[in-house]
């Protein structure tokens, strides 16, 4: 496909916005003095104290104006410290100050003789946020405007200042905060993006730097445009997903599954029905670089990633359902509702089409940059995409987003040496985002780097990962000796099964004949599908939310109350129909109130089943009485045990839930 933003829509700008995010000198004259910060007691969490430090917009001169950076500190002892840790969200774009109490556990370790810092870097959260309403508030005239001329107004309305919103003066405000704070070194603990803006500072100022903390690192160059790394990944990725016989009866092959699905969609996407909110039909489509996108959501969300093999085989096999109704949970495709964003749009635009190192000459017209784009990746094999064709390498990234955005800033400094200092970075052996391949060069920088690479995890370490390798691993460094590998441990988030087609499909329960007993084998897995449901919608969230409802694979929905999940004619398996009440915590944890069901549908033998948290069915089906004991794992068992500390700050929650900080 021709390179070419003229036929995006508006939605499709948006899903790629939402794809991309999923994947980061001196003070000149002119600039405000960087006086002594004042702190006073923040009002919540009272352990902080806060303060703002006025930074220049610009520190050229050129253009008047000052950012005002909000700052959190928690002090180690009564004084402030010596040196400190300072923490630096992912993006670019996330504010990290709603991550202050997570960072603070997360980084405990540190804290014992540092004082930490936590700020909003410019354009971000509370410290003046970038916004352009090309892209936040457009009419409803204005929708159908191309992505292409929605990118380059929003430079327009931004203006010569898009140039002070780069990784360059996010460096210059941290060593600004270093001097306003009367530190004498920092140790840069980053995520994601926030580990190039942590490199970046290490290059420009090695002598202020005690020690690195890099966890899901990036490059100091930043991602490279075709993320090339990110498709290498996938095939080791989704084989530590299967390793072990655990897609037996899914998949021979998940990645050669992703390849024949992705070639199926190059002449047309994949269509069919999923169900909305409120369980009412929807005919919904995904693109390659859609499927590309659901993928990379599982990076975020382990419960996605598990649910895919399963979904891709499926779709191959004529039944879109399961990939589609992936989608709308994951918010790649509509549901009903709009969610909300953790990244600042605007900035992350900004930021990315400023400084990534793009195939094309930074003052070229968009023309020649479509020429330019296509020329690169007409030199690199395909195979460097595979399991996907090189138009998702393409179309995927962040290129489409960036054609026509003017660059006002210059090119991005050549790299430089990086101090020799402690430092650990931490991998997840499930992150495409920034692939192990990313730690083991930034480990080449760094000679007496160490890297822990941690299994069947993905983006975002410290707070992903539920075997405690990675906290273990964090004490371990800090006391100054060298952190071992990760022991061998289980997949808290197998993969999923292949949902039936039919009723007719699925195995009786043994000692339960006939239409009863498979009627009462897809209750039960029924009843897995919803807590499988529920974990993935849960931890995007930190917890399921009071009031969160989500519809069933073949319909119905089930609907999330302070302590109880309500079912309406919910179904995995088609013409089966579940309703009744669970409580949340029989059904995440295994126990609790028993749950009463009736059953219905036009395939169902009709009835009633009751579920204990003792893993005790019983009921009629089609006046078939029974009586049976079933796996635990079919009650929560798996959420019960994947239950992570610190636990992701979450408002209004019912359960709380496997929840991974969420620092893209």
């Amino acid at each position: 496909m021709p390179l070419t933003s003229q036929g995006m829509s508006r939605r499709s700008l948006y899903t790629l916005l939402a794809t991309t995010l999923l994947s980061g000198g001196l003070a000149l004259a002119g600039a405000p003095a960087a006086g002594a910060l004042t702190f006073t007691p923040c009002p919540t969490p009272s352990v902080f104290g806060c303060a703002t430090l006025p930074v220049p917009l610009d520190r050229s001169g050129k253009l008047p104006g000052v950012i005002s950076l909000s700052v959190e500190r928690k002090l180690a002892g009564a004084a402030p410290s010596r040196d400190a840790v300072v923490a630096l969200a992912g993006g670019p774009g996330q504010a990290a100050l709603p991550l202050a109490p997570f960072i603070a556990q997360a980084i405990a370790p540190a804290l014992s003789s540092n004082d930490l810092l936590v700020f909003d870097q410019r354009g971000t959260g509370k410290s003046d946020p970038l916004s352009c309403p090309a892209l936040t508030s457009a009419t409803q005239s204005e929708q159908n405007a191309s992505a292409s001329e929605l990118i380059e107004r929003c430079a327009r309305e931004l203006g010569p200042a898009r140039a002070d919103y780069t990784t360059s003066e996010s460096v210059a405000d941290i060593e600004a905060l270093r001097e306003a704070g009367g530190y004498e070194k920092l140790v840069l603990y980053g995520t994601s993006y926030g580990t190039k803006v942590a490199l970046d500072y290490a290059e420009r100022y090695p002598q202020n730097v005690a020690g690195l903390v890099l966890d899901s690192t990036e490059t100091p160059s930043g991602p490279e445009a075709f993320h090339l790394s990110t498709f290498k990944a996938i095939t080791p990725a989704l084989r530590e997903l299967c390793s072990r016989g655990a897609c037996d009866g899914v998949t021979s092959n998940p990645v050669a599954d992703l390849a024949r699905l992705d070639a199926r969609l190059s002449t047309r996407p994949l269509t069919g029905v999923a169900y909305d909110e409120q369980g009412k039909a929807i005919k919904l489509s995904l693109t390659r670089s859609e499927v590309y996108g659901l993928l990379l959501a599982g990076d975020l969300n382990p419960a996605l990633r598990a649910e895919m093999p399963a979904a891709v085989h499926a779709a191959l096999s004529g039944d879109a359902g399961p990939l589609l109704r992936l989608a709308v949970l994951s918010g790649i495709a509509p549901s009903g509702s709009e969610e909300s964003s953790e990244v600042d749009v605007t900035l992350f635009v900004d930021t990315s089409c400023e400084e990534t190192p793009f195939p094309w000459q930074r003052g070229a017209s968009e023309a020649t940059r479509i020429v330019e784009a296509e020329s690169a990746l007409n030199a690199l094999p395909a195979s460097a995409f595979y399991p996907f064709d090189p138009e998702v390498g393409l179309l995927g990234q962040t290129i489409p987003l960036c054609l026509s955005w003017p660059d006002a800033s210059p090119a991005p400094p050549a790299e430089a040496p990086l101090p020799n200092v402690p430092t650990l970075i931490l991998s997840g052996g499930q992150d495409l985002r920034t692939p192990t391949e990313n730690a083991r060069k930034v480990a080449q920088l760094i000679p007496d780097a160490q890297v822990l690479t941690v299994p069947y995890t993905g983006h975002s370490v410290i707070g992903a990962d539920l075997t405690g390798c990675a906290k273990a691993a964090l004490t371990t460094f800090f006391s100054g000796a060298h952190v071992s590998p990760c022991p061998p441990s289980a997949n808290p988030f197998p993969p999923g099964p292949l949902p039936p087609h039919s009723l007719a499909t699925v195995t009786p329960v043994r000692g339960v004949a006939g239409a009863s007993g498979r009627t009462l084998a897809a209750t039960i897995d029924t009843i897995r599908d919803l807590e499988r449901s529920i974990v993935l919608v849960g931890i995007d969230f930190g917890g399921v939310p009071v009031g969160a409802h989500f519809a069933g694979l073949r319909g119905g929905t089930a609907k999330v109350t302070g302590t109880a999940v309500v079912l309406n004619h919910l179904s995995y398996v088609p013409g089966v129909q579940l309703s009744g009440v669970f409580s949340t915590s029989l059904l995440l944890r295994g126990r609790g109130s028993p749950a009463n069901l009736t059953i219905a549908g036009a395939a169902a033998a009709k009835g009633h089943v009751r579920v204990s948290s003792d893993g005790h069915v019983l009921g009629a089906l089609a006046g078939q009485h029974f009586a049976i004991t079933v796996s635990a794992t079919a009650i929560g068992a798996r959420a019960a045990s994947a239950r992570p500390q610190p636990q992701w700050p979450a408002a209004s929650v019912s359960e709380p839930l496997p929840a991974l900080a969420r620092i893209p």
